[in-house]
């Protein structure tokens, strides 16, 4: 299992996200999307995951701010308590003893950010 996190400001697009995708993913094969709750049946996050075929994950705010984050922004920090919302998303959803591939990548409009987490046993 693959996850790609995201976090992503409201005025973020698909290509934003598919963007921030890229560049965080390289080689990998997604095999899922995940973000925090509130976000996750956002119009753009659905169509987004619509163009990829790929679910989606909620990730609810205990468990997100529960991860271990290589990245701290203190934005984050502040409105999600965690230091990162791609990076918290994406160990959250790939379950126990996940590992990040990278920290997170930051889309060129600076609008949504992307970290992949590998699965333990994948």
């Amino acid at each position: 299992m693959i996850v790609a996190g995201f976090g992503f400001r409201g005025s973020a697009s698909v290509a934003s996200l598919r963007d921030a995708l890229s560049q965080a993913s390289g080689t990998h094969k997604v095999t899922h999307l995940a973000t925090v709750s509130d976000k996750a049946n956002s119009p753009v996050f659905l169509a987004f995951s619509k163009t990829m075929g790929v679910p989606i994950a909620e990730v609810c705010a205990t468990h997100l701010a529960a991860q271990q984050t290589q990245t701290q922004s203190t934005a984050s920090q502040a409105a999600r308590h965690t230091g990162s919302v791609a990076e918290a998303a994406a160990l959250a959803t790939a379950g126990p003893g996940a590992r990040l591939l990278a920290p997170r990548s930051i889309s060129t409009d600076r609008l949504a950010t992307c970290a992949l987490a590998q699965g333990a046993f994948t």
